[in-house]
């Protein structure tokens, strides 16, 4: 068979799984995949790697390479490199991205940069797929097409020369863009930006809208089981091209007796894991806002745990009790919840390279493993709905769950599935005759992640002390609307501190409860850059609408603690850009706010309250942070133009940060007098140089 290196850097997963089905269907189509993780770097050597090589790169943060490439990415970014280090390298790249980021995709778009910079080439067309609109649009076309790509590169001079004529194409949505673009402009259609913004505007407010028209339920429940249950023409008459099954990898025993102490610091990652009590809960918003915002504070003073401004933090979280019970009932398993889950590989496993999950103890009982362990709520994937039909008995579930999983059934995998937010639990419900063994869970389930929470405090002016900020995320099933679910940690986090949760005062926490404080477990996170500048004198705008203003909170309390240890300093302005809906329901921090600009910390204060009426000009003008900076878009430009100014937004990556970024396009389009795309260089080097910066999430 003709070999092809096959490399993913994967943050979640995604890349890893995407890699091991190209493994898989190599097989069939008369190759071998060498399949490693990007960052086992002793397994493979670019430099002498004569075989043509297939890339998939997911993107984390606000546009990086997974922590996983890392390594990989600052070895490649070595300037000494001559140029034609790479030049007899030919590869393919699928990148992996979400649109409601602003730099889409751009883990991969950085590596496949680097990789022509130093002379490499393709074989095959870069594909950029798009979880928000669902990754096997892309995906899927783009590995049907590799193998034609593959087979094309291999006749070409030993698998070494140039691939005369066009390349394999696979879809207008997969190709590459032009590799003398700036690695950090953000994704090619600004028009599909806003497409999608609208959209996303368009389903937050449906969901809200079904939050208080209950009369409707029973008509959305009866449309919704029509729909996912069952289909219509032409898709009910077609016939179907399913994926293959994925072989099956895990033999599971149940053990009766079982006695091991378990913690959820044993399903985490190599960081260091902190237990801590919280030792305050405070209710920011009033009982009438549409969301509910709540602030704990977390005592670290007997830990190593350290942070500085604009640091964020994991926390571990459990899955919802109920829904696993719910789900240990559905799998006939209620009665077994306490025996302890062995796993060994199938001996006669067709899987190439299976190996045991890594996030699953080796020892441990049924319901930690489902509480601690796997994420429940995960949306499945196509494989995993394709094993779900040999799993099912009755004929019209297994054919509509065949829809779903097809190449047919595109549409309504998305819409009922995907863009539904379905899970697991979801889906055995609404097919009932579906009995999955659960070897088939843990094959396919992903491991439950911890939740990420900017710092919202300083240490220097809460000692041994941290605290953070969340909504308290509530929505209706995509199965059942008349259920009502919580986020996993939000709704988690709410729970743990109902008996010790304040109204929004000043008042001392802890009235002598301090034995009653709940305890959780954080890990640190991977240092970012979003913090102050080193230069204190340089110009700071923040942009933080919501809870975004959590990481600003910190800097003004550090920038504080500094100004009087050094009251004759040179600090620079600091201007903070914050929105909410009403100025009465939800302006978080509003007293802490106007006592920084008492003090001269925060020097300008622009806020804007979106569903209020017009209120005084000078106070409320505008309803939104990006309206607000088109308001004083001089001021914005002198700053982060000549100024030497530090912009840092954090947020709704969804429609805020996009918002923004298109606000700031203007803004250096017209002040500088210069056209977008080079204002939107501008900003790419802007964020090159750290002075742009985010800290944003969907």
């Amino acid at each position: 068979m003709k070999r092809f290196l096959l490399l993913y850097a994967t943050q979640r997963g995604q890349a890893k799984a995407i890699a091991e089905e190209i493994s898989e269907q190599a097989v069939a189509q008369g190759f071998s995949a060498d399949l490693h993780c990007i960052s086992e770097s002793a397994e493979y050597d670019l430099k002498t790697e004569r075989a043509p090589l297939v890339l998939v790169v997911s993107t984390t943060g606000t546009g990086d390479p997974p922590d996983t490439a890392r390594k990989f990415v600052k070895e490649i970014q070595d300037k000494t490199l001559p140029a034609d280090f790479l030049a007899h390298l030919r590869y393919g790249l699928l990148g992996l991205g979400d649109s409601e980021y602003t730099y889409f995709c751009n883990g991969g778009k950085i590596i496949d940069k680097r990789l022509q910079e130093l002379g490499a080439r393709h074989f095959y067309d870069t594909g950029h797929a798009d979880d928000c609109v669902g990754l096997e649009l892309v995906v899927e076309p783009w590995i049907a097409g590799l193998w034609a790509a593959l087979r094309k590169q291999f006749r070409s001079s030993g698998g070494q020369g140039e691939v005369s004529g066009a390349l394999p194409r696979t879809s207008k949505a997969s190709l590459s863009p032009d590799p003398g673009k700036p690695a950090l402009l953000p994704i090619e259609s600004q028009v599909e930006l806003l497409r999608l913004a609208d959209s996303g505007r368009q389903h937050a407010e449906v969901l809200e809208q079904n939050k208080t028209n209950r009369g409707q339920t029973s008509a959305l429940i009866e449309d919704f089981e029509s729909s996912l249950v069952c289909s219509k023409p032409p898709l009910s008459q077609a016939s179907l091209s399913i994926p293959a099954l994925p072989p099956e990898y895990l033999q599971v025993h149940l053990q009766e007796s079982f006695d091991q102490e378990e913690s959820p610091a044993s399903v985490t990652s190599a960081e260091p894991v902190f237990q801590v009590p919280i030792s305050k809960a405070v209710q920011l918003t009033t009982d009438d806002a549409v969301k509910t915002t709540l602030l704990l504070e977390l005592d670290i003073s007997k830990t190593d745990f350290s942070y500085q401004p604009g640091d964020a933090f994991n926390v571990i979280c459990p899955n919802s009790d109920s829904e696993v019970q719910n789900l240990l009932h559905r799998l006939q398993l209620f009665d077994k919840q306490e025996y302890c889950v062995l796993l060994r590989i199938k001996a006669d496993t067709k899987k190439k390279g299976a190996a045991l999950p890594q996030h699953i103890p080796e020892r441990c009982s049924l319901q930690f493993l489902l509480t601690w362990c796997l994420e429940i709520r995960a949306v499945p994937k196509k494989a995993f709905l394709r094993a779900l039909v040999d799993c099912t008995s009755d004929s019209a579930e297994k054919r509509r769950l065949q829809e779903l999983c097809s190449k047919q059934g595109a549409l309504d995998y998305g819409r009922f599935v995907r863009d539904a937010g379905a899970c697991l639990l979801d889906l055995l419900l609404a097919f009932p005759s579906c009995q999955p063994p659960l070897s088939l869970l843990l094959e396919h389930l992903p491991k439950l992640q911890p939740r990420p929470y900017s710092c919202a405090s300083s240490g220097l002016f809460h000692p041994g002390k941290l605290h953070f900020i969340f909504n308290v995320v509530e929505f209706t099933s995509g199965a059942t609307p008349v259920v009502l679910r919580r986020g996993v940690c939000t709704g988690w986090l709410a729970t743990l501190v109902a008996s010790i949760l304040q109204p929004n005062t000043r008042a001392s926490p802890a009235d002598g409860r301090e034995g009653l404080a709940p305890k959780i477990s954080i890990s640190p996170r991977a240092t970012s850059s979003f913090h102050l500048p080193a230069d204190p004198s340089a110009p700071l705008v923040m942009v933080g609408p919501g809870t975004g203003i959590a990481p600003f909170i910190g800097f003004l309390q550090h920038r504080e603690k500094l100004q009087e240890k050094h009251p004759e300093g040179n600090f620079g302005a600091t201007w903070l850009f914050f929105g909410c809906r009403h100025k009465d329901r939800d302006y978080l921090f509003r007293e802490e706010l106007r006592r920084f600009l008492k003090r001269g910390v925060l020097t300008h204060l622009k806020v804007s309250f979106s569903r209020d009426a017009a209120l005084q000009e000078e106070e409320a003008p505008v309803k939104y942070v990006q309206d607000n900076l088109q308001l004083h878009s001089q001021q914005v430009a002198r700053m982060l133009l000549l100024e030497q100014g530090c912009l840092y937004v954090c947020g709704d990556a969804k429609n805020m940060a996009k918002d923004v970024n298109d606000a700031l396009v203007e803004i250096i389009s017209r002040e500088a007098g210069v056209d977008k795309l080079e204002a939107m260089k501008t900003l790419a080097t802007l964020k090159e140089e750290k002075r742009y910066l985010q800290d944003i999430w969907s």
